[in-house]
C-alpha cells in the first residue's frame, strides 16, 4: 500500500487583522487497482515505484484536496479499514476475489460484500476503464476472457451486484480508434463544454442501470469493429446508488488520455461529486439521451 498526503491551507482577513483558517479537511480516497485479470499498463508498477496513473493522481490529488491512497492488496477489504476513506476508486479487472493475474492478495467475499454495503450507506465510489470488467456475472475466478458469450446478456437484477453498482458490464472492444463523443451534460463539475473526438480503446457495454446520468456518449457511425453496430451508448456517468455518489468514465486506457487536460478536469470533477465538494443534477436521462442503449451489440 503506498499513500500520498495532501493538506492545504486558506488564509482570510478579519476586522481588519490577518486570520488563519483552518485548513479544509483533506477528503481521503482509496485507489484500488488489483488485477485479477488483464493489467493495463497505466496501473502496473515496477517494483515499489507508483505506476503511471498513481504518479498523476500522486501529482494532482493535493491540488483538489484529495489524500489517495494507493493499494492493490484486495485482504485488506474490511469494515474498519474501509471506513478511513471518504470514497473507492477502482482501475481493476476480473474477480477480485481471486489472486490470479497480477497475484496481489484477493478480497474475500465478506470484504466484497462490506465495500459494497459502504458505498450503499453514502461512500463515493469512482471507477476508471476496467472497473466494468470486474466482478463480471457469472464468471469465476480465472475465468479464461477470451470467451465472453455469456456477457452478451442483459441479467437486469440478476447481475452481480457490483456491476449494479457501477452501472454497467464490460462486452468487448475493438482496435484502438478515434472516436466522437457527445456531451450530454456540460453543468456536471468538470465536464467538456462541447463535443470532441478521442483516441482510446472505447469499451462496449450490456447491463445499463435505469437509473444512470449520462455524461458523454459514445457516436458509434462510423467506428469499425462489430462491438459498436449499436445506437449510441453512455461511455461515461453518475448514479446513485443507495446514498452513495457513483462516477464511471471508461477513458482511461491510454497514457495520452491521463496526461490530456480535459481527462484530468473531467476526471477530478467526477471525483469531487463522488466526495460530497460539489452537488449536481443526477437525474436519470439515459432514456432521453441514448434511447437504444439497451441495443447489445453483434455476438462475436
Amino acid at each position: 500500500m503506498l499513500r500520498r498526503t495532501a493538506g492545504a491551507t486558506v488564509g482570510f482577513a478579519l476586522s481588519g487583522c490577518a486570520a488563519q483558517a483552518d485548513p479544509p479537511r483533506s477528503k481521503k480516497i482509496l485507489f484500488f487497482s488489483k488485477s485479477s485479470g488483464y493489467e493495463h499498463s497505466v496501473i502496473k508498477r515496477s517494483g515499489n515505484e507508483l505506476s503511471f496513473a498513481e504518479k498523476i493522481l500522486a501529482d494532482l490529488g493535493p491540488k483538489h484536496g484529495i489524500d489517495f491512497t494507493f493499494s492493490k492488496d484486495g485482504s485488506l477489504f474490511a469494515p474498519d479499514y474501509l471506513a478511513q476513506f471518504d470514497a473507492f476508486f477502482f482501475f481493476t479487472s476480473g474477480n477480485l476475489t481471486g489472486a490470479t493475474g497480477d497475484k496481489n492478495p484477493p478480497m474475500t467475499e465478506v470484504g466484497k460484500a462490506a465495500f459494497l454495503d459502504a458505498i450503499k450507506r453514502g461512500k463515493g465510489f469512482i471507477g476508471a476503464h476496467s472497473a466494468t470488467d470486474t466482478f463480471e456475472t457469472n464468471e469465476p475466478v480465472g475465468f479464461n476472457s477470451n470467451n465472453r458469450s455469456q456477457r452478451y446478456h442483459n441479467y437486469g437484477d440478476k447481475a452481480d451486484p457490483y456491476i449494479r453498482m457501477i452501472g454497467a458490464e464490460f462486452v468487448t472492444h475493438e482496435k484502438q480508434q478515434v472516436a466522437k463523443v457527445h456531451v450530454a451534460d456540460p453543468k456536471f463539475p468538470g465536464m467538456m463544454q462541447q463535443d470532441f473526438s478521442l483516441m482510446e480503446e472505447w469499451y462496449s457495454f450490456a447491463d445499463f442501470s435505469d437509473n444512470l446520468h449520462v455524461l458523454l456518449a459514445l457516436e458509434t457511425e462510423g467506428m469499425a469493429g462489430a462491438a459498436y453496430q449499436r445506437p449510441p451508448y453512455p461511455s461515461t456517468w453518475a448514479r446513485m446508488h443507495g446514498r452513495g455518489r457513483v462516477f464511471y468514465t471508461a477513458m482511461g486506457h491510454r497514457e495520452e488520455t491521463w496526461k490530456n487536460p480535459l481527462f484530468q478536469q473531467m476526471l477530478f470533477g467526477g471525483i469531487a461529486w463522488a466526495v460530497r465538494d460539489v452537488n449536481a443534477d443526477v437525474t436519470p436521462n439515459i432514456r432521453q439521451v441514448t434511447p437504444g442503449y439497451a441495443t447489445l451489440p453483434p455476438q462475436k
